[in-house]
């Protein structure tokens, strides 16, 4: 315990020296996030020096071990940073799905030589990857994928289509399952990483209600995957025909990341922010709405502890398999209920549309954005049945 103490008072004056006062700010808009990659620019300097200092200290990625990039933090020492972060409402130096999807699967199937190259390009933000999953007639049964790569000897000629590939069009490489033997439905799926400027990629965004989105519909004709990129670094993840193995285990991570947007935010965070908007619109909140807003903040409380006990449940090797599922079905109700309150509070204000660079203007569109979050990364319907069936073990489920 003292121990640490001691890492909580270091890493206080570590994040007070060198976490930029812009870096501590609400995010507002697309750009104050930074996913890094090859076409990646910087909004300002504060937004580079934060990245800068934090891969430094391998805090992009602090629980990855630090030959791959990170700061090699315990659970324990990488829960004290999260909260130590939020203390001071420190935006994430980097976001990535190679961070909260990849990085995980390619650390548990990995070659030495993949870990090497990727995780640290991904540590760096030197690389940006999308997902390859969904297929316009495969989505929640997604074993059913037909995307299909032919095996030309030292490579594959893939051919087909994905859908909802989050960035796409901003994406370096991609990690995407791949049809290589249409005999064996579950055993016939390879994990294959290959550079989206190869050729034969296109991508194609798709606009949502809420106005511009970052899902796309992405094209492979006759696109030419080499099977290894140089010695111990195959292009694909696992086994040949056993990639479902890991996109079971990468599914995992990717519900975690989706169901963290229940609980990101702190109920305090909250209030304010919708008090700012009743201001706006000239009226108090009504008791009823406030009555409401409180339940909803006992609710993210509770959304937050049950996180903890999971994070620590999986310390000592006890988490449920299912519980991801648990976690992103809860997650995103509780985010979209967030995104009701915030219309409820704003009123005739928060319809405001077109005023994006402005707090007015954002409620509806990302009350509309949250639709999708029981959509994405498996819906909520699924969810709801993979609980009853493995972690309720109810009848006829």
């Amino acid at each position: 315990m003292a121990d640490l103490e001691t890492f909580r008072a270091e890493t206080r004056a570590w994040l007070e020296a060198n976490c930029p006062p812009e870096m501590r700010e609400p995010v507002r808009d697309e750009d104050d996030i930074y996913w890094g990659g090859r076409r990646a620019r910087f909004k300002n300097a504060a937004q580079q020096a934060w990245l800068e200092a934090a891969i430094a200290k391998g805090y992009t990625v602090p629980s990855w071990p630090k030959e791959y990039g990170g700061a090699g933090l315990s659970p324990a020492e990488a829960k004290v940073l999260r909260e130590e972060m939020a203390r001071i409402n420190a935006r994430p130096p980097l976001s990535s799905f190679g961070i909260w999807m990849l990085g995980p699967a390619l650390l548990h199937f990995g070659t030495e030589g993949q870990k090497r190259r990727f995780l640290n390009e991904i540590a760096r933000g030197e690389i940006r990857w999308c997902q390859g999953y969904s297929e316009p007639g495969s989505g929640s049964d997604l074993v059913s994928l037909q995307t299909f790569g032919e095996d030309k000897g030292d490579h594959w000629v893939v051919n087909g289509q994905k859908i909802w590939t989050s960035y796409a069009d901003q994406a370096d490489w991609i990690f995407c399952l791949v049809r290589t033997d249409k005999t064996n439905k579950y055993q016939g799926i390879t994990f294959m990483l290959f550079d989206m400027a190869s050729e034969g990629v296109t991508t194609k965004p798709i606009k949502l209600i809420s106005g511009s989105s970052p899902f796309c519909e992405t094209f492979f004709d006759n696109v030419k995957v080499p099977k290894s990129y140089g010695e111990d670094v195959p292009a694909y993840v696992g086994e040949i025909n056993r990639g479902w193995d890991v996109a079971k285990y990468l599914l995992g991570h990717e519900r975690e990341m989706i169901s963290g947007a229940g609980g990101s935010e702190r109920a305090a965070a909250i209030g304010a922010a919708m008090k700012r908007l009743a201001a706006k619109n000239g009226d108090e909140i009504d008791p009823v709405l406030r009555a409401e807003l409180a339940m909803f903040d006992v609710d993210a409380l509770a959304y937050a502890a049950m996180g903890e006990k999971f994070l620590d449940e999986i310390k000592v090797g006890k988490a449920h398999p299912a519980q991801p599922n648990m976690m992103k079905y809860a997650g995103t109700e509780l985010n979209k209920r967030r995104h009701e309150l915030m219309m409820a509070v704003g009123g005739s204000r928060a319809l405001e549309w077109e005023s994006e660079a402005t707090e007015g203007g954002k409620p509806a569109r990302a009350w509309l954005r949250t639709k999708a979050n029981s959509i994405e990364g498996g819906t909520s319907e699924v969810m709801l049945n993979v609980i009853a069936k493995r972690i309720l073990d109810l009848p006829g489920a």
